[in-house]
């Protein structure tokens, strides 16, 4: 089974993953251009077990309908790098996908929140696009 390793900026935490992403997609929410610093974030689902190494801080949000989201962060360089969700934690783990440094990296098949994109961000063609969170 293949696996894949994610890390931080500095390297300091880094998070190995199995298999292949259960999905990839791309939020173009408020909370998640704050928190990534970007104009949408990339993420991948895997499912567990994935296996941490280094220390991360943890930061927890509530998302539109109320779920828990549990991102964590490298305390040394701040890269936002994974997250779970309180309640099904013990189903998958999202991932940054910039975390994997891999420019051949699937495309996302999904895209959320497509009512705070950026006009100038064009999304893959073929992609699913809800105008907000689907769930």
């Amino acid at each position: 089974m293949r696996t894949r390793l994610a890390s931080c900026s500095c390297g300091q935490l880094q998070i190995e993953v199995r298999g292949e992403p259960l999905g990839v997609g791309v939020c173009h929410c408020l909370a998640c251009q704050r928190r990534t610093g970007s104009v949408f974030a990339a993420l991948a689902a895997f499912p567990v077990p994935y296996s941490v190494s280094g220390t991360a801080m943890d930061y927890v949000r509530a998302g539109d309908q109320g779920a828990r989201f549990r991102f964590r962060f490298c305390p040394v360089c701040g890269t936002n790098l994974f997250h779970t969700e309180e309640g099904v934690e013990q189903n998958s783990v999202a991932v940054a996908v910039g975390g994997f440094a891999d420019p051949n990296f699937p495309a996302p098949q999904d895209s959320v929140y497509d009512c705070r994109r950026h006009s100038w961000v064009q999304l893959p063609a073929g992609i699913t696009v809800y105008d907000k969170d689907p769930i």
